[in-house]
């Protein structure tokens, strides 16, 4: 976002030295106050990575897969794992509350409904498209960079590879199962012009079958 323009104080009416340097310290403290909160918010802390993954907005208009959103994504979102934090090891999912819950999350631009049922994909676009489950995808996808999992903030938080994730370090490699479906999902969009149900995503279960084949992972 681009910041608003700054606007000088007249030079008729400067700010005492000693007021200056008041309103400076009390905007840095307010941004570092903001920092760590945005970092508490997943029982994160500070981690010491930099901020290096710009995740760009994508520019060559293609979608991902609902149905392997659907089936191989949103259960790694959703399902209750071990998440070790300054040495301390819970159980939470990443829609938990504090995490990326869509109502008491504090994760950032990710929201997730956890208890979001399947969609029933015989169903027309629009009744579909007004789903749980697909808010869950929408969220997701905007956390993407189509065809480019290494620019992707989705898979580089839980990694905490090159970018802060307040929820710690959630899979222990680009190899955690985890990961890898994330991989393969962003790197396999729909095709150019086809939109996220293009049965295109058949390809991308064994079988050619979306319905009970199992996950692609290569």
């Amino acid at each position: 976002m681009t910041a608003p323009p700054h606007h000088a104080t007249p030079a008729s009416s400067p700010l005492p030295l000693r007021r200056r340097a008041s309103v400076l310290a009390a905007a840095t403290l307010a941004a570092a106050v903001g920092a760590a909160l945005a970092l508490a918010g997943c029982g994160g802390g500070a981690l010491g990575n930099a901020d290096t993954i710009a995740n760009p907005a994508g520019t060559g208009g293609q979608s991902l897969s609902f149905v392997y959103f659907q089936r191989c994504i949103n259960p790694v979102l959703t399902t209750p794992i071990a998440i070790t934090i300054n040495g301390t090891t819970t159980n939470n999912t990443c829609a938990g509350g504090g995490c990326h819950d869509n109502t008491t999350g504090t994760g950032g631009a990710l929201r997730l409904v956890g208890s979001a049922a399947p969609a029933d994909l015989t169903q027309d676009v629009a009744t579909v498209r007004a789903t749980d489950i697909y808010r869950n995808f929408y969220s997701a996808f905007g956390e993407t960079v189509v065809g480019q999992p290494a620019q992707s903030r989705l898979l580089n938080k839980p990694l905490v590879r090159g970018v802060l994730h307040g929820g710690g370090q959630i899979f222990a490699s680009a190899n955690d199962p985890g990961a890898v479906l994330f991989q393969y999902w962003i790197n396999r969009p729909m095709p150019q012009g086809q939109n996220e149900f293009s049965s295109a995503a058949n390809a991308m279960f064994a079988n050619n079958d979306p319905v009970n084949g199992a996950c692609n992972t290569q």
